[in-house]
């Protein structure tokens, strides 16, 4: 065999092991799917008295008082379903964002260990000239690798 074959069939073997390679490492540390159509929009509960298991595990869960006093501080706990969402190496919740209207008020970005539980807490001041109609919208979002983009919104009256 001359040296130019040799340095073909070599090559080319390495390139066939590092393919089969790679797809066998993939489904070892990827085994479960994500639903890439869950990645083409931002996801909302489509009937929030009658959530899907699904919907359950994504949409986020604001809790704040129901009037704030502008100016004033108060928290806001944002948790991510209201069931617990697993935290894995394969499927977790990447982040969690909170808005005030169109403007962002704060982001946490999580990693994937399976000791959390994804809930923050964030703590607020609203300005008087924030909300002149006396109402404010807070928005959460959250992230989950397999599951994409997920939102929820709750109006507070701003005093």
């Amino acid at each position: 065999m001359d040296r130019r074959t040799f340095l073909k069939t070599a090559a080319a073997g390495a390139v066939a092991a590092g393919i089969g390679r790679e797809a066998l490492a993939t489904e070892k540390y990827f085994p479960v799917k994500a639903d890439q159509s869950l990645f083409a929009t931002i996801n909302r509960a489509k009937d929030p008295a009658k959530k899907n298991p699904l919907e359950q595990k994504h949409v986020p869960v604001i809790k704040a008082p129901a009037t704030v006093k502008a100016g004033e501080p108060f928290t806001v706990e944002v948790t991510v379903g209201e069931v617990v969402h697993p935290m894995g190496p394969t499927h977790w919740i990447q982040s969690i964002e909170l808005n005030v209207g169109n403007e962002p008020a704060g982001r946490v970005d999580i990693q994937p260990r399976g000791f959390l539980n994804p809930k923050v807490t964030f703590t607020v001041v609203i300005p008087k000239d924030a909300a002149p109609a006396g109402k404010v919208t807070l928005m959460a979002h959250e992230r989950c690798n397999l599951h994409g983009y997920w939102e929820e919104s709750l109006d507070l009256t701003v005093a």
